[in-house]
């Protein structure tokens, strides 16, 4: 385990920042996630894309939604959404204030964004609800019946909610005190706390009341997990703008994307639902 105390001594400049340059994109409004991996030849950014993609489809985007990005980061996001898409009124939260700062000065298009906790949306002075809110491999840092009181408040009536989350497999329940505390432990060194996560019919049932319906989840965890940890393993040498810390944190985070897919205890899901009228 001492590879999970390594991973908790070096902070980065923001717990969540990631050097997107090590991982292969380089753009100024760069992609900050995992990834999904349904092709082995697929470039890091064409893996972001693949993962935004999952989630806009299962919530159908349209141009005409309404939209709000929940932890954008870096705010390649954004730009899918308005190119791709061709949503027209976008607007986002994101915690960490450089990012704002660069997507304010990138990415005029965009309506707003605020520097804001996503679990807070009853602070922020929103002008309007939204008909869709999209949440790309994020809400797993935080306590699922915040997430959705916080989401609840700012959506439409019938609007639709895509995220990712970690979920607790169905073999969970036959491990025993000690083996749970050392999935605790490797869970922490990610910013996951074990006592937010649940089987899928706990998922289900926490969703349906907070007022949810059409409540859809898929497991990822292949292309999600193992993805990754394999991107990661056979990119021959990590690019080397950037620190030694940034290539650490990226390999560390490959290997326990490794593990749990491995161990299948805790699945990656995508988590798509509609807010009921």
């Amino acid at each position: 385990m001492k590879w999970l105390q390594a991973i908790r001594q070096k902070l980065p400049q923001h717990k969540y920042a990631i050097n997107a340059k090590q991982l292969g994109d380089d753009a100024v409004l760069a992609w900050s996630n995992l990834g999904y991996w349904d092709d082995a030849r697929s470039s890091y950014p064409e893996a972001c894309r693949q993962l935004a993609d999952q989630l806009a489809q299962a919530v159908a985007l349209n141009s005409n939604d309404c939209l709000l990005d929940l932890g954008c980061g870096q705010g390649a996001s954004l730009l899918y959404w308005q190119q791709h898409y061709r949503v027209q009124h976008i607007e986002a939260v994101e915690l960490q204030s450089s990012c704002v700062q660069q997507i304010q000065k990138y990415f005029p298009h965009i309506a707003a964004i605020y520097p804001q906790s996503f679990l807070n949306l009853k602070q922020v002075p929103f002008k309007q609800r939204f008909d869709v809110v999209l949440c790309i491999d994020a809400a797993y840092h935080s306590n699922l019946n915040s997430f959705l009181d916080s989401v609840g408040s700012v959506l439409n009536s019938q609007g639709r909610l895509g995220f990712h989350y970690l979920m607790l497999s169905e073999q969970w329940s036959n491990l025993n005190g000690l083996q749970q505390q050392k999935y605790r432990w490797l869970l922490k060194a990610a910013d996951v706390n074990l006592e937010h996560l649940m089987t899928a019919p706990l998922l289900e049932q926490t969703l349906q009341q907070h007022d949810f319906s059409d409540i859809e989840i898929r497991d990822l965890s292949k292309a999600v997990l193992q993805g990754f940890a394999s991107y990661v393993q056979h990119v021959q040498q990590l690019p080397q703008q950037g620190t030694a810390m940034d290539a650490f944190k990226i390999r560390m985070t490959a290997k326990l994307c490794q593990q749990l897919y491995q161990d299948g205890l805790v699945n990656y899901v995508q988590i798509s639902a509609k807010k009921n009228a």
